[in-house]
């Protein structure tokens, strides 16, 4: 309870002004004067004007407001390193115990883990938390604030004027004194390369702590999940490493350096560059048998595309045709058949025959080549027409060890729809093409097809009857297709509105070149947010659950739900950042969420030196809480203080308590109102008329 007095003037101060002013001008006249009875006067003259400005007496009554103490405790991914987070435990299970005998404070804890984006890296922001906990709290109420943390925060400011309070920081540090750790880190990578040329990466291994001998230790390099190089790396010293980008888009470096059994963690032990691949430009061969109304559908399609570099042959006159026409007359461009398919052959992305048919242009040898070509990786495309069901037909060639499906020999005449097949439906090349979710889809029809028998690989599209329209196929590290009509031109020219034949032909030309992206089967492993989605495309039944190893080592199943035919879905909620390893079957899948390298990682070792001088600017204290002999924790006295006092002892912590306090009721008593104000009066009255009087 305090006392204090204030006026509460019947009239406003400058009435009362100009009332003092003569009275106080009277008053020193009868002082200069002498007059007998001046004192009395003046004393009366007070007492009016004094009565006019109404004192009154406030008694203010009061609580003590509490100090408010800032428990932040670090839940970053570096705090689970060896037994850290038991550490943890301990000490703030004690710290409240211990707070809580003083009703002075009021403790507010707040967990502070790993904070970042997909796109930036994450980093421990333990004064960020701090902030926002404090956020509503008067700088001069606050304690101090009181950190459990392995030392490697990232937001610590520079001055201790940016905390916005005045009181000491503690900082008490997971870990112990004597951690040693490895690590590897890529210095250099490139962020894009050609598939299948030369590209270089430099990384580093990094020893600290005590125990490091830097002597060379093995490194191993994988891509996409397959082992590619093995290297012995020295400690300090970059290292590099070359390789080739099989694929295009996403591709994943992992590095790996060997883990020392007296290493505090291995997580950091791996070091991820992604490198998109870029594909060259295709180099296609169009070998169309003669021409027709469809020849110019696949040149405008692939001569469309800037990354497509089309070498394009139409039969126009076989060698055996004799008209007469002098040899230095002809116009013609002779076929270059062993410079093609001989010489360079290997240098084709794609070969495509539209509507060929053997008439003694290719030497039968030639036919053997192409089928090895395909065996060995190539791709080939086969736009059947009439041809192929005739006695001229690719089918009686060499080509046949390769080819999906043989003729019969009959040639179907009869309008009919395009149909995406059970199977094509699942497919990736004929998943949702445009207008194929209607019955009958919604494109033109076509009039014309080959039968075939018994096709091998997959049959994606059919025809009338449901007999097999559009047939893939893999022959041994290579990948035929054949489509059985020759009426994709009526799409092209928009007949009756025309049909998806970009969409179509586009992810058959991707597909045939191995786009991961088109794969049949496949699993992918991507960021969302903070989650991660592993996604299955498959043309079988239920794959089953995904196994998820995260970047702690720790195995996650994942259940995976049918988004769409062909596609499953899984996502694993996470807090942790860096490299997953998802797996379903006989298929693997790398992907990252958050930075492909954490920060968290990259400096595991606990240190007291970071928060050393915030600590020590604040009358703080940074100490260790733990050792490597024992699992028990050291947890420091807590010790109020007040003003600039010191808050570092030997084993205790000091916190500051504040002088602040709330007003809860306010009695108020004025002076001069009532019998005690009338009495004064008119004693002061009295006084005058008696030395009148006399």
């Amino acid at each position: 309870m305090s006392w204090s007095i204030a006026f509460a003037p019947f009239f406003s101060w400058t009435i009362l002004v100009a009332l003092a002013v003569p009275a106080a001008l009277l008053a020193l006249a009868l002082f200069v004067a002498r007059t007998p009875g001046a004192l009395i006067r003046i004393l009366a003259i007070a007492a009016l004007i004094l009565a006019l400005a109404n004192p009154v007496i406030l008694r203010e009554e009061r609580d003590p407001m509490k100090s408010v103490v800032a428990l932040v405790v670090d839940r970053s991914q570096s705090q689970s390193i060896e037994n850290r987070t038991a550490q943890t435990d301990q000490e703030e299970a004690a710290l409240k115990k211990s707070l809580a005998r003083f009703p002075q404070f009021d403790v507010r804890t707040v967990e502070a883990k790993s904070s970042g984006t997909p796109s930036s890296d994450a980093t421990t922001a333990l004064f960020g938390a701090l902030s926002e906990t404090l956020k509503d709290v008067a700088p001069s109420r606050v304690a101090g604030a009181i950190m459990i943390t392995d030392g490697q925060v990232h937001d610590i400011p520079k001055d201790v004027s940016k905390l916005g309070f005045d009181a000491p920081i503690h900082a008490l540090i997971t870990g112990h004194a004597d951690e040693f750790d490895r690590r590897i880190e890529v210095t250099r990578s490139p962020r894009f390369g050609l598939v299948n040329q030369d590209q270089r990466l430099t990384y580093r291994v990094i020893e600290e702590g005590k125990g490091a001998a830097q002597a060379p230790v093995p490194v191993q390099v994988y891509l996409n999940g397959d082992l590619i190089a093995r290297e012995q790396a020295t400690p300090g010293a970059d290292e590099a490493v070359t390789f080739q980008l099989p694929r295009a888009g996403k591709n994943i470096l992992e590095l790996t350096v060997a883990r020392d059994k007296g290493e505090i963690t291995g997580v950091n032990n791996k070091a991820i560059a992604v490198v998109d691949g870029i594909r060259e430009n295709l180099r296609v061969l169009l070998v169309s048998g003669e021409p027709h109304a469809g020849e110019r559908t696949w040149r405008n399609l692939l001569k469309s595309d800037a990354a497509v570099d089309l070498v394009h042959f139409t039969i126009l006159r076989p060698p055996e045709k004799q008209d007469g026409t002098p040899i230095d007359e002809l116009s013609l461009i002779a076929f270059p058949t062993r410079e093609l398919f001989v010489e360079k052959i290997h240098d084709f992305d794609l070969i495509i025959f539209d509507r060929y048919q053997e008439r003694g242009v290719l030497p039968s040898l030639y036919f053997d080549y192409i089928a090895q070509y395909v065996e060995n990786g190539g791709a080939m495309l086969i736009a059947a027409g009439p041809e192929y069901a005739g006695p001229e037909s690719i089918a009686n060639t060499p080509l046949q060890a390769v080819l999906p499906a043989l003729p019969t020999g009959q040639v179907e005449e009869k309008a009919f729809y395009p149909d995406v097949s059970d199977l094509g439906k699942k497919h990736p090349v004929t998943r949702n093409l445009p207008g194929s979710d209607s019955t009958p889809p919604d494109w033109s029809p076509w009039f014309r097809s080959i039968d075939v028998d018994q096709p091998k690989g997959e049959t994606v599209m059919t025809g009338p009857d449901k007999k097999p329209l559009l047939v893939l196929n893999r022959v041994g590290e290579g990948r035929i297709a054949l489509l059985l009509s020759d009426q994709e031109w009526l799409w092209s020219r928009g007949f009756q509105g025309g049909g998806p034949h970009v969409a179509l032909f586009r992810r058959l030309a991707h597909w045939l070149m191995k786009e991961p992206q088109l794969e049949e089967e496949s699993l992918d492993a991507s960021a969302r947010g903070s989650d991660l989605v592993v996604t299955r495309q498959t043309i079988g039944d239920d794959p089953g659950p995904a196994t998820v190893i995260t970047p702690s080592g720790k195995a996650v199943k994942v259940p995976m739900k049918n988004v769409s035919s062909g596609l499953w879905e899984g996502v694993l909620k996470t807090n942790e950042i860096g490299l997953f390893q998802a797996a379903n079957g006989d298929l693997r899948a790398l992907g990252t969420v958050g930075p492909v390298n954490p920060r968290e990682y990259r400096d595991a070792i606990s240190t007291t030196a970071k928060l050393q001088p915030i600590a020590d600017a604040s009358h703080g204290s940074v100490r260790r809480i733990g050792s490597a002999d024992t699992s028990d924790v050291v947890v420091p006295r807590i010790v109020p203080i007040s003003g600039r006092a010191d808050g570092n002892g030997r084993d205790w912590i000091g916190l500051k308590t504040t002088d602040e306090t709330i007003l809860k009721g306010v009695d108020r008593t004025p002076l001069f109102a009532g019998f005690l104000g009338l009495a004064v009066l008119l004693l002061a009255l009295s006084a005058t008329w008696y030395r009148e009087g006399r």
